[in-house]
């Protein structure tokens, strides 16, 4: 078995980029072995800063051979039959066919054995593919090539078995890309294929030659070069942390940093510098934005959990005089990003933060929602009807809402946006607003995401919900809705916001009526029949059946489909199955969101039971009886059935359950005591059991026949008044 070596070697592709075209590299090559029929045992792609690597194992040195069988007449059948197939197989004799048995028949059979170009052809020929179809998110040109590539492309290595082929990548014009064993065509613009690779940029920029896998790894890590990303992600950290604990810190945690230094660097070598005593009253997340962002510095921590005067930097040097120069130069350069910071800080101090909401109309949030001013007057309004529900101060909540966009004019946010609310917080509190107020500016936009801390103070919690509703009421409004993929105002991220916000504080809101309240802020021409189709169907609809229409119920019961979406994919990851919610939400009118959980919950564990699984087994026997049944008769069944009628113990056993199950069900639903309802539905199970055991349903006296549907009809009245028993699987 052989091995495969493959590397492509450029000017250095940017960190973002890394990690998927490792993953495309591996995934188009195997792709090509794939479609080629050839097997391997092992393949992994690298990625450094100025190369792209593969190593697959096990690969065959010759293909193997393809058969391909072509079917004949059988044996005895007319000579024009048997040389019309001899002509079409390419032979002259049936003496180089195969007899085999076809259902009693003897029949001839040509197998042809042939085998394609070698193992090591195919690679090369893939890797002409490779290069000329690689899915880079951006790519360029250089020179007068038309090659295209992230990056200018300097070199492929190219060693299969140990052995290489030495040549060129020409680009033949016209983005005609060849194989070549010389550069008779255009020197210029060819990159040269071969076993040589190279070292460190400025460590080790000489040529090496290699001969498999294991000497390639090793050559590069004795030129200064760590190929696999997750040993260069380790010596950052090993050394950063040995770098603050000898200086009495400690390295704050900062994955995203880690991963793009690690795509920055391959020979990695951790400094610390210090932070100027003049910038420390800046606020830290100002000083770590700075240096995180621009700088690709890691901050430092007190054991107090305060910002140290320190920073790390990552450098891809090993320097004579053990990085004091570096050191330098770097405290230079973020001394000089510090004092920008520090004069925004200081000059937007002086304006109140109040002062500035009137700049805000200038400010367009959106063509058709206004200017970032008539959001906010819509989030004052919603905050201040929210305030009472989630048990917020309404002071507190409407003087946070009209601040809460007031940052965006600063000059400290224009130059650094991550930080709108986080400013905003500090220039409330140095404008004397209460602690509760200016938290809330900060939190507003939070959640973020799955992983973001859930504000859970009342005030925090009455702006973020009127914020996010706000956004989705209103580009609900102008019919800009999530399509597929495409989420360009974060929509689905703002209802998974509004979903985490009530279900981690407990909130009891009815959000029909908070999506009015919401809606009620906007023209009363809003949505009008210029913006949907499906909302022109709508209206026609309740048109045609001579029911009332309202413009603004449409938005808000669309919206709330979306967020039971939402909520789908929110409780997913929590392992809740998704058929149980669309079994309480099918029952409509559900849209408290903590009711709705409790009741899924509940219906959760009474299907996790034997009584459970037993009493869903009983709903879709009913409902397939009473389907088949209603069809053929052409009539419905639903509907009480007549004691008098009952013949058998078992019927009227099962009455008297369902009567008695279906109430005490609905008294403690009404409760909200989902799980003693559905203990309550779990005692039909006996009687269930035994009424299917011991009744005939199609018997032929046809009032005792149509009692009996009457009463399995009762079985999903009674389970419907607690969830849709339809939706669940299983």
């Amino acid at each position: 078995m052989a091995e495969l070596l493959l590397e492509l070697f450029s000017e250095e592709i940017p960190a973002r980029m890394q990690a998927k075209a490792a993953d495309d590299l591996k995934r188009l090559v195997e792709e090509g072995l794939k479609k080629a029929g050839l097997e391997w045992t092992r393949s992994e792609a690298f990625v450094t800063p100025r190369r792209l690597a593969l190593v697959i194992d096990g690969l065959p040195e010759i293909p193997p051979e393809h058969h391909d069988e072509k079917k004949g007449p059988t044996v005895g059948a007319p000579e024009q039959a048997i040389n019309g197939f001899l002509k079409s197989a390419g032979i002259s004799s049936v003496d180089d066919c195969e007899i085999r048995d076809v259902k009693g028949k003897p029949t001839y059979f040509f197998v042809k054995v042939s085998r394609g170009p070698s193992t090591r052809d195919i690679l090369l020929a893939h890797v002409n593919h490779v290069v000329r179809e690689f899915p880079w998110q951006k790519s360029m040109r250089w020179g007068r090539t038309n090659m295209k590539w992230v990056r200018p492309l300097h070199s492929i290595l190219f060693v299969f078995n140990g052995q290489s082929f030495s040549g060129f990548f020409a680009d033949r014009g016209f983005g005609s890309l060849d194989l070549l064993p010389d550069r008779k065509a255009n020197p210029e613009l060819s990159v040269p294929i071969g076993h040589t690779t190279f070292g460190h940029r400025f460590l080790n920029p000489g040529p090496i030659a290699v001969t498999d896998f294991a000497d390639y790894r090793a050559k590069l890590a004795a030129a200064h070069v760590l190929l696999c990303p997750s040993e260069r992600r380790a010596e950052i950290v090993s050394q950063a942390e040995k770098l603050a604990e000898h200086a009495g810190y400690t390295l704050r945690p900062d994955e995203g940093l880690l991963q793009e230094v690690t795509g920055l660097v391959e020979w990695p070598v951790v400094l610390m510098g210090a932070i100027d005593d003049e910038f420390m009253d800046v606020p830290a997340e100002v000083l770590t934005t700075t240096m995180r962002v621009n700088q690709k510095y890691f901050t430092l921590l007190n054991a107090d959990g305060s910002l140290a005067p320190k920073f790390i930097v990552v450098a891809n040097q090993v320097a004579v005089d053990g990085g004091k120069a570096i050191q330098a130069g770097n405290e230079r350069v973020l001394r000089a990003r510090l004092s920008d910071a520090k004069f925004f800080w200081d000059q937007d101090l002086k304006t109140p933060l109040a002062l500035r909401t009137a700049q805000l109309k200038d400010i367009v949030f959106h063509a058709k929602l206004g200017t970032v001013a008539d959001k906010v007057s819509r989030i004052v309004a919603l905050a201040e009807k929210l305030a009472s529900s989630v048990g917020a101060h309404k002071a507190d909540a409407i003087a946070a809402a009209q601040l809460c966009k007031a940052d965006l004019v600063t000059g400290m946010v224009g130059e650094f946006p991550e930080l709108q609310g986080v400013m905003g917080r500090y220039y409330a509190l140095a404008g004397e607003e209460s602690t509760a107020v200016a938290d809330a500016i900060r939190d507003h936009y939070s959640p973020l995401g799955p992983n973001d801390l859930c504000p859970n103070a009342p005030v925090s919690v009455a702006v973020a919900l009127a914020d996010k509703i706000d956004t989705l009421v209103g580009f609900w409004t102008i019919d800009e809705k999530p399509t597929g993929s495409k989420d360009p105002f974060a929509l689905r991220r703002a209802a998974l916001g509004v979903i985490r916000l009530i279900i981690e504080n407990k909130l009891r809101l009815k959000l029909l009526s908070v999506f009015d309240i919401a809606l009620s802020a906007y023209p009363p021409n809003m949505p009008n029949e210029e913006h949907s189709v499906a909302y022109n169907a709508a209206k026609l609809k309740a048109l045609n059946e001579g029911a009332e229409f309202s413009p603004r119920y449409y938005v808000a019961s669309e919206l709330l489909s979306f967020f039971a979406d939402r909520l789908k994919v929110h409780l997913k990851t929590e392992g809740v199955r998704h058929d149980l919610i669309d079994a309480v939400f099918s029952l409509g009118g559900e849209d408290d969101l903590v009711r709705l959980l409790a009741r899924v919950d509940a219906l959760g564990a009474l299907m996790g039971t034997d009584d459970g699984l037993n009493l869903l087994a009983a709903h879709k026997r009913a409902t397939n009886i009473l389907r088949i049944e209603e069809k053929k008769d052409g009539v419905s069944y639903l509907g009480v059935p007549d004691p008098a009628l009952f013949a058998l113990d078992e019927e009227r056993a099962l009455s008297a359950a369902l009567a008695s199950a279906g109430a005490e069900g609905q008294r403690l639903a009404g409760k909200e005591l989902f799980a003693d309802a559905m203990a309550a539905l779990a005692t039909l199970r006996a009687p269930l059991d035994a009424f299917f055991d011991a009744v005939m349903v199609n018997v032929d006296d046809q009032d005792v026949r149509k009692n009996r549907l009457k009463l399995l009809s009762q079985i999903l009245t009674v389970t419907g008044d607690i969830a849709d028993f339809s939706k669940i699987g299983g």
